[in-house]
């Protein structure tokens, strides 16, 4: 019975160490597609890079998620994973910009990409160290998803800008993402949602009805999710200052002074 037990402890170590190479192997697969992406960009192959930055988001949701339920979370994934974000998410997006679009604004253009990138290291720095209380919601855009602008933009418009008149409006493509991922304007956080919920069947519909539009028209269907997911803040924004003005207690808080204020003494 002893010889059994320890002939399974040094099977379930090596089992242990091969749950822990689990999730930084779909890191480094992460990694690769920022690579990848950036090798064709540099070919001028932008319809086969671009897809490369929505490769590397899927891979970026399963390796965090594979890690938690593995039980396998540790500082080295969380920093290996940082790194690899910096490469497919900030660096490979603005090399793809900038050579399909931001190139002819010369010295305007690269400093535009080198924006982007930096904002996007702020981003990743300043969420490894926060300690939010609210995990429903991010602070400041995530950097995949700021990455997602720009490459389903490219994804769906292949075709390189040349002249420096229609280039200008591929500042936008990285300027404003990277202002929303240094800001502090909430966006939503979809790691809390719970698939044991009574409305698990609504959300794997709606995940199947979004992998069928990917499968069907990948081009058009990116590009609606980035973009819908960076206006999101803005609407969701939108929509609690609404309620705060509707709700019973700003209506009271309004008409307090009002109620409070001395009568007016009667004119001579």
């Amino acid at each position: 019975m002893i010889n059994v037990l320890r002939r399974r402890d040094p099977e379930q170590r090596r089992l242990r160490r091969g749950m822990y190479l689990l999730p930084s192997l779909f890191t480094l697969a992460n990694m690769f597609c920022g690579y990848a992406c950036v090798v064709f960009a540099m070919q001028g192959k932008y319809e086969t890079a671009a897809p490369f930055v929505a490769f590397a988001v899927m891979l970026d949701a399963l390796d965090g998620r594979i890690a938690r339920i593995t039980g396998t979370t540790s500082a080295f994934g969380l920093e290996f994973d940082s790194l690899a974000d910096v490469i497919s998410f900030g660096i490979a997006p603005a090399i793809l910009t900038f050579a399909w679009g931001l190139a002819p604004l010369g010295r305007l253009g690269w400093a535009a990409g080198f924006i982007f990138v930096t904002a996007g290291a702020i981003r990743l720095a300043r969420f490894n160290i926060q300690t939010s209380t609210d995990k429903r919601y991010f602070v400041g855009m995530p950097i995949p998803a700021a990455a997602g602008v720009p490459a389903s933009t490219v994804f769906v418009f292949p075709t390189p800008l040349q002249d420096y008149q229609t280039a200008l409006p591929a500042l936008a493509l990285v300027l404003i993402p990277a202002v929303l991922m240094v800001s502090t304007i909430r966006f939503r956080s979809f790691k809390t949602i719970d698939l044991q919920a009574r409305r698990s069947y609504t959300i794997l519909l709606v995940l199947a009805l979004i992998l069928v539009a990917i499968a069907t028209h990948p081009r058009w269907t990116l590009l609606a999710i980035a973009y819908a997911y960076l206006l999101s803040a803005f609407v969701e924004m939108a929509i609690s200052r609404y309620r705060r003005r509707g709700s019973p207690a700003a209506t009271t808080a309004a008409a307090q002074p009002a109620a409070d204020a001395p009568p007016e003494s009667p004119a001579n």
